[in-house]
This record gives structure tokens, sequence and C-alpha cells, in this order.
């Protein structure tokens, strides 16, 4: 569920007209609903009833601090894979105490801040980083709560850009090397293993991969136990998908997936933590782009708009589909006609959506390219020399722009000359 809807013939985002809107900011820009944050943190919090887990929002899915603040009010914890997310979660008021801090290329500098702030833990992805974060957490006299990401060999079931949890994938430490690397971690001055840490993807739709790593992580966590090791916290990550075709795509309710994990782990005495993001963020976010030209092509029309594959690279990088909606609800009942949505940067693979049933739309027309709230301005940058687009975050009738566009000056003040090109 989201809260972008037709009122009176157009779009809006919760009691904003999105067509007012964009006249006020400019195309394109990335729209947020805090409505729609909020109900989908609770509803995803409270399936899990009275085992009351740490929910830690990956903050990579969409790290806009108005966002984050949005969750922290709530009670949200923050799962960081970087000091610049790290840092972007205390800006916005998180505890640190309630930040995970994972991610497989952690520099020591990075762990040495982490340990000042306090965080909750860290989930530790290999022995030579087992070995470094010892070595940072001596010399600054401190104990590291660490829990082994363990990579399972479960195949998810999902896009293979974004499975982590086979064999073949960068992530974790192999499932038979766990017990050996406990029994190191145990022997270490700097760290207190206190927890074990799964993640095998992201955007699952079939539960059935999360029951078969869960089956396998409670076995790990019987076995460590019985080695000696006191496992108080079990971090099963996140990856429940969303729905990008609308509701022929729907994806497991968070219920569903709870009553996976009440029946695989339920009865382990573990404090529980889970790091959502695309659930939280994903529907929550749509990007607002005008249409500048509409060229006949052979068999299709291309619909040149102002959004392009810097703003929006998941159709490129992903394959991925966005449901397109025209701000003029109008538009809705007219003829379809196949149309590819393309961007204006200088590359083929600059598109939005290839071979989209879509009405005809004229230059001046705005549509919405839906469930872009994860992934998307995070991912965004300025190829072709292109602007940051602005961030705008609803609540109710009122908005707020979040992160304002950036400037030319901003763009082309970041390079610097070197002294022989300054001299001539």
């Amino acid at each position: 569920m989201h809260h972008f809807d037709y009122t009176d013939g157009v779009l809006h985002a919760e009691g904003v007209n999105l067509a007012t809107l964009a006249d006020a900011v400019g195309t394109p820009f990335y729209c947020y609903s805090t409505a729609t944050l909020e109900r989908h943190y609770k509803v995803f919090a409270d399936a899990f009833g009275e085992l009351r887990p740490l929910v830690c929002y990956s903050v990579k899915a969409n790290s806009n601090q108005a966002v984050i603040a949005t969750l922290a009010a709530l009670g949200a914890g923050m799962d960081v894979v970087s000091e610049g997310e790290l840092r972007r979660a205390l800006a916005a008021g998180v505890p640190a105490d309630k930040i995970i801090f994972a991610g497989i290329g952690k520099q020591r500098s990075e762990m040495a801040y982490a340990l000042d702030v306090g965080i909750h833990s860290f989930n530790v992805e290999s022995e030579p980083e087992l070995l470094a974060l010892n070595e940072v957490a001596v010399e600054h006299g401190r104990v590291a709560r660490i829990a082994l990401r363990v990579n399972p060999d479960v195949d998810p079931k999902t896009h293979e850009k974004i499975a982590t949890g086979k064999a073949e994938n960068k992530f974790g430490v192999a499932y038979g090397e766990a017990l050996r690397l406990y029994a190191l971690a145990a022997e270490m001055q700097g760290l207190d293993a206190a927890g074990v840490h799964m993640h095998i993807g992201s955007q699952l739709t079939d539960l059935e991969p999360y029951r078969r790593a869960f089956t396998l992580l409670r076995k790990l966590v019987v076995q460590l136990r019985a080695a000696g090791h006191d496992i108080s916290h079990v971090d099963l990550g996140g990856g429940l998908g969303v729905p990008y075709r609308g509701t022929n795509d729907i994806p497991p309710h968070p219920s569903e997936y709870a009553a996976v994990v009440h029946e695989t782990l339920g009865d382990l005495e573990v404090r529980l933590a889970f790091e959502p993001g695309r659930m939280i963020a994903g529907n929550a976010g749509i990007l607002v782009t005008e249409v500048i030209y509409s060229k006949p092509g052979d068999g299709k029309t291309f619909l040149i708009v102002d959004a392009a594959m810097n703003d929006l690279i998941r159709p490129t990088l992903y394959e991925a589909h966005h449901e397109i909606w025209p701000i003029d609800e109008a538009a809705r009942a007219q003829e379809l006609v196949p149309t590819d949505v393309v961007g204006p940067v200088c590359e083929t693979g600059d598109y939005i959506a290839r071979a989209r049933p879509m009405p005809p739309l004229e230059p001046g027309a705005r549509i919405a390219v839906m469930t872009a709230g994860a992934y998307g301005a995070v991912q965004s940058g300025t190829y072709n020399s292109r602007l940051l687009v602005p961030e705008i975050l609803v609540n109710g009738a009122e908005f707020a722009v979040v992160r304002p566009r950036t400037t030319y000056e901003d763009l082309i003040g970041l390079d610097r000359l070197a002294p022989w090109l300054s001299k001539s």
C-alpha cells in the first residue's frame, strides 16, 4: 500500500497535488510520503509481536536524513555500510547504540570511529576483517560487539546482482567455517562474539529460501552454544520484496515472513534484529518527470523525458520494472501504444521503460515513476554533467524540499585546475 492516488483528476502524494508541486520545484524530482514510510515500518515491526526485535532500517536504500529522522522517531535503529551512512544516521538523531555496521570492506578508520561513538554491533564478513577489528578495538581500549555474517549458500531466487547468500557471492563467511571463526574470535581480547548474522539477498518474493536459511542458522546457533559461545542476538538481515508491478506482483506480507521466523527461530531466546530497507522505502517514493519530446519510431514511440539513467539507474542496472502513471488521470483513458520512455543521456541504455503500453503524451505532460523510493536517489549521479535532482517529503497537505536541486556552480565548482593549467 502507498499514499499516491488521484484526487479530482490529478495524482496526489497524500494531500499534495503533484502538478502544483512540479510547478513549484521543477522536474524531475523525487517525492516521498511520510504516511507510507510510517505505515510500512509499523506493519513490519508489529508483525513480530512479543519478540520485539530491533528493526534497523537499511540506510543504503534511501539515505535522505529526513527519511532517516522520520523512521527514527518511530523507534527504528539503522543498518549502515559506511562511515558516511553512520554519520548521516547520527546527524538525523539516531542513538548510536541502535546502529549496526555491516559491509564487507570496513576500513580501520571507520571501525575506530564506530567504536568511539558506541554503536550496537558490527556484522563481520571475513577472517581478515575479524583480525583487523580486534586490533583496532584493542588499540582504542574497546570491546567490539560482533556478529559473524554466515553465508548459507541458499539461492534467494532473485536478480543475480542482488543475491547475497550463495557461495559464489562476495558476502559473509562460509557456513562450514563458522565454528572455527567463532572459536578464533573467542580468543581475542577486543571482540565479543555475541551474535550471528545472515542476509541472503534483496527483493525476495518467495519465503522458502528464508525458511531454508533460517533453519541452517538455527542449527548453527545450537552448535555455537554447545561449544560454549554465549549467542544473545541474531540478525536476519532484510530482503523482503515490494510490488514493483502493482497488483500483479504482490510479495509476502510481513506477517507471513514473521510466521517463518517464529517457526524456525522463535524459541531460541535471542534478541532478533532485522535490516529492512526496500520494503519500507520502495513504495514510499516516486520520481516525477516531464515529457520533452514525443518521437515516432519503428513500431513504437520514444517518449523523451527530463529524467535519465543518472537519476534512476535501476532499469538499466537491474532490468527493473517500474509502473508509470500520468499525473493527469484523463490520460489513462486514451488508447495505449508501445512506448520507450527514455532520458536525454547519450547512452542507448538510458531508459526508464521499454516497449511499455502507454497513452500518447505531449511535451509538457508529466508522469510519475512509481516505487522509486528505494535505490533511486541514493544511486543517482551527475553523468553528462547533469544536476542532482531535488528530494521532496510530503506530510499530509504539507511538503518540504529535503534535498535541493544542485546548481551548475555547485557541480563545476567541485573541480580544480592543476597548477600548470591555472598559470596559463
